[in-house]
């Protein structure tokens, strides 16, 4: 997953000479990795839960939706508490431990994911994914301004472009190594490959994923090397930019219901002039929720 970085502000930084804690900076950019890695891992994942749940193209793509809704979710609930309250969240609890809550976080969404393969619900698999992403959420808000606090704020960029480039490798990496995983291979996956894939492989992953997670957790708590990153810089007030957001977020829904909702229908008892009606029924939905964003 790509990120975002702001450097307009640099040249207007005096450097302090303060020396870049490189422990710390190397404990941090372990998260900017697992960022890379789940997001690109999910192009292999969605192809699995559309044989194993029996899922059309628009249904298997909600594994994204989910993953990416996430992040929107958990920002817009930071910025909602810095609005209302007039303080940072992630400042109050510091850089370290909202990282670690983060992680934590994640870990259930990973735990939340294997009781979903056992039950067989992909619901469960969306709300698992969904936890995990929330986790990303709150990684990504504390780890880049932390990244500039490690140190001289001048190079803070420099910190910040490490750390897009260590999530740049997880991306590249992560279908390759989950495809691996899965199916023993890197080559192309056939519908041959999904349909004899065990389960206990998927579960084995994510128990895998869940245990990275808790380990990352562990190594932020314990860490000496890395600070608590508190800050008590209040928040500047932004109702009318919220109110905005939560007005174009209240139309994303009235816009997704209806798409959802026709999924209710036996698409196997329709006719084929009434299942094009339905996907152009869906389709004007989903151009609706397409304008509200631009």
């Amino acid at each position: 997953m790509a990120i975002t970085q702001t450097t307009s502000a640099t040249p207007d930084l005096k450097s302090t000479g303060v020396p870049t804690n490189y422990g710390a900076l190397g404990t941090l950019v372990t998260v900017f990795f697992f960022w890379g890695f789940i997001a690109a891992g999910n192009s292999v994942f969605i192809p699995f839960c559309k044989h194993y749940f029996h899922l059309d193209q628009f249904q298997s793509q909600l594994i994204d939706f989910a993953f990416y809704t996430a992040y929107y979710v958990g920002a817009l609930i930071l910025f909602a508490y810095g609005a209302f309250g007039g303080k940072d969240l992630v400042g109050k609890w510091g850089y370290k431990k909202s990282i670690v809550y983060g992680l934590l976080f994640s870990a259930l969404g990973a735990a939340a994911m294997i009781i979903a393969v056992n039950a067989n619900t992909f619901a469960g698999m969306l709300a698992g994914l969904f936890i995990v992403a929330l986790g990303f959420s709150l990684q990504q808000t504390a780890a880049q301004p932390f990244a500039i606090a490690l140190g001289d704020p001048a190079t803070g960029t420099s910190r910040v472009t490490l750390g897009g480039a260590i999530n740049s490798f997880g991306t590249t990496i992560g279908p390759l190594v989950v495809a691996l995983a899965l199916f023993g291979t890197t080559a192309a996956i056939t519908d041959e490959k999904i349909a004899s894939l065990s389960l206990s492989k998927v579960i084995m992953l994510y128990t895998g994923v869940g245990g990275l997670f808790l380990a990352a957790a562990a190594l932020f708590n314990f860490s000496k090397k890395v600070p608590s990153g508190i800050s008590e810089e209040p928040t500047e007030k932004a109702g009318k930019a919220l109110y905005s957001l939560l007005i174009m977020t209240g139309l994303l829904i009235i816009c997704f219901v209806p798409v959802f909702n026709s999924y209710k229908t036996d698409m196997a008892a329709l006719d084929d002039v009434q299942k094009h009606a339905m996907e152009s029924f869906r389709l004007k939905w989903l151009f609706g929720a397409l304008a509200v964003v631009v």
